[in-house]
């Protein structure tokens, strides 16, 4: 008996009050990704959207009329969207009865959120919740107890078969899915960018958006400063068939930022280089600073990406950067890298100087100079 009460023991280090309080934790911790799993539901059904038909608020009732659902889904939408309020998604609408509003966080989930669509973050959502990314996600701990090969680089190539990139190559489903998330994602960073920190173009007159996709961030440029040029620079099967716009100021260009860059004013390379390795970053900075012109005249590197631990002191911010560099670990070969890395690949790509700003959102801008 005493023997069985030893081995019972809690350990001296922690209280039993303190490994219950854990156990809650390990829950929590354990089921996070039912939360993801419930606003993927809400991002597919269209919860957002009826909401805002509905006049800003509804009942759940009047949701499952509105989205159609079958009177049996009632109970389970009810579930779906308390997760979704205690995790601040949407909120509970004032008085009695079950009604939901739109918070900040699913405004981004409305179809043309801010009227023109500039704030609608509802397709990135779909790519980060989507098969492609959440299956090497779960993949992860057969990833790591596979032998090492060339096929299975990346718990992507371990789950699809091939590298992320070969695949959206040969899928123009995913690679559709993909740079019209991209795009999204450009407008609504771009638009904070262009307003809140629109001195970094002083004095540029021309730009290119090197691996720049569908052109998102190229155009926020072009429609802000209309004196500049801007290029898009992205793979063929990316850009073909893209126009340039009405006016002539943005213009679209197939070819490979590994082997070369046109000339401009300045370069911007936005959420690009996390998808790399140090050595393709460093190759990829080359081509860069060989393709700054008018450097006398303030020619610059424009870097818009994660700078780990210098975005916001508030520590969900931090713990975003963290997933966000785990989660791109499992579908390229790249990271999100802190500062000193950062400055270790400007030097070693021969740059003199850079300024980091940290931005409202995980990540910064990054003025690089030759």
């Amino acid at each position: 008996m005493e023997n069985n009460q030893e081995a019972n023991a809690v350990p001296s280090s922690f209280t039993r009050g303190e490994l219950l309080q854990a156990s809650i934790d390990l829950t929590h911790h354990a089921l996070s990704y039912v939360k993801s799993m419930a606003l993927r539901c809400a991002v597919q059904l269209g919860v957002a959207d009826a909401i805002r038909r509905a006049g800003g608020e509804a009942s759940v009732d009047g949701l499952a009329a509105a989205l159609s659902l079958a009177p049996t889904k009632l109970p389970h939408l009810r579930r779906v969207m308390r997760v979704l309020a205690a995790s601040g998604v949407f909120a509970e609408a004032a008085g009695d009865g079950e009604g939901y509003r739109l918070t900040p966080v699913s405004t981004l989930l409305l179809t043309d959120a801010g009227g023109d669509g500039c704030r609608s973050l509802q397709q990135l959502a779909r790519f980060e919740l989507s098969p492609f990314c959440v299956s090497p996600v779960t993949n992860l701990a057969e990833w790591f107890t596979k032998d090492d090969d060339a096929e299975s680089e990346t718990s992507f190539a371990m789950t699809f078969g091939m590298d992320f990139w070969g695949f959206c190559g040969r899928n123009q489903g995913l690679s559709e899915f993909f740079n019209g998330a991209m795009a999204c994602d450009s407008r609504l960073v771009m638009d904070a960018v262009v307003h809140e920190m629109g001195g970094i173009f002083d004095g540029v007159t021309s730009m290119v958006d090197v691996a720049g996709g569908t052109g998102g961030a190229a155009k926020a440029v072009a429609a802000a400063f209309p004196h500049i040029k801007c290029t898009v620079l992205d793979l063929p099967h990316v850009v073909e068939g893209i126009p340039a716009d009405d006016d002539g100021r943005v213009e679209f260009v197939a070819g490979d930022m590994m082997d070369f860059i046109p000339q401009a004013d300045a370069l911007l390379l936005k959420s690009v280089l996390h998808d790399w390795s140090d050595e393709n970053c460093l190759n990829i900075l080359k081509r860069c600073k060989e393709a700054i012109c008018c450097r006398e005249q303030g020619g610059k590197l424009i870097i818009i990406d994660v700078v780990v631990g210098s975005s916001s002191s508030r520590a969900t911010c931090h713990e975003t950067q963290l997933l966000f560099d785990l989660f791109i670990s499992t579908m390229v070969q790249g990271r999100e890298r802190d500062e000193k890395e950062w400055s270790k690949l400007f030097k070693g790509a021969g740059f003199s100087h850079y300024k980091v700003t940290s931005m409202l959102d995980i990540r910064s801008v990054i003025e690089v100079f030759p």
